[in-house]
């Protein structure tokens, strides 16, 4: 236990870059202190304490604005950062060094028992007001967009952007021991559609211009989604 409390607060050091020490997280950051409840209240949940837990996962949401279910199982390394407004339900399964924005959502889509909640991989980022629903899978290394809603899988090393969610293949791919990815830089999947759309009618224009209105031969090829559902791309800020 004190080895989670220290790789806790060690995830909170290196990646909010307002943090001075590890005192100062220890008494002042919610998100932590949401995560050590939860810690805290799946330990009684396991051992059959379900009322105790339930109690303790509605005092640490009154305290910290986190609301998480004392059946979810959470990796070491977690960092909710800020806090407020972040949900996560009872079976979702979130790995090691996953780090969290406030609003952001691990929720369910169904009223079954079974598993509902989605299961997070490795060293995944997910931004301010993302929604995770259902049963999916978000494969390791990978970055869900701010206010992007997932309910697919997304394979691993992936950024997701979007309403719904649209899986983009990484143009530059990171290392599996790589550090967290906490970048902004993200693909624009709307912005690359409408770039090769304005060149398409240039080209068109252009074309009929020179010809006395013959179409060209070969046009422009429009950014399209591959067969699998992914974008690929540059990364860039959006």
């Amino acid at each position: 236990m004190l080895a989670t409390v220290r790789q806790d607060l060690r995830a909170a050091r290196e990646r909010d870059p307002a943090a001075r020490s590890s005192l100062e997280i220890a008494l002042t950051y919610a998100g932590v202190h949401a995560v050590w409840a939860h810690r805290l209240n799946h330990w009684m949940w396991c051992r059959g304490w379900r009322l105790a837990a339930r109690f303790g996962s509605a005092v640490a949401r009154w305290a910290t604005g986190v609301e998480i279910h004392p059946g979810a199982r959470i990796g070491s390394g977690l960092f909710i950062d800020h806090g407020m407004g972040v949900v996560i339900g009872e079976t979702a399964e979130v790995g090691q060094d996953v780090t969290l924005y406030h609003g952001s959502t691990l929720g369910g889509t169904s009223l079954s028992h079974g598993k509902r909640h989605p299961t997070v991989g490795d060293r995944v980022t997910i931004g301010a007001g993302a929604k995770v629903l259902g049963p999916v899978t978000i494969g390791a290394g990978s970055r869900i967009g701010a206010n992007a809603v997932v309910v697919k899988d997304v394979p691993s090393d992936s950024v997701v952007v979007g309403v719904p969610g649209q899986v983009i293949v990484r143009s530059r791919p990171r290392r599996a021991d790589g550090p967290v990815d906490l970048d902004s830089m993200q693909p624009d999947v709307l912005g690359a559609s409408l770039q090769g759309l304005l060149q398409r009618v240039e080209q068109l224009e252009a074309t009929l211009d020179e010809r006395g209105g013959e179409p060209p031969a070969v046009l422009v090829p429009q950014p399209v989604p591959s067969a699998a559902g992914t974008w690929a791309g540059d990364d860039f800020s959006i």
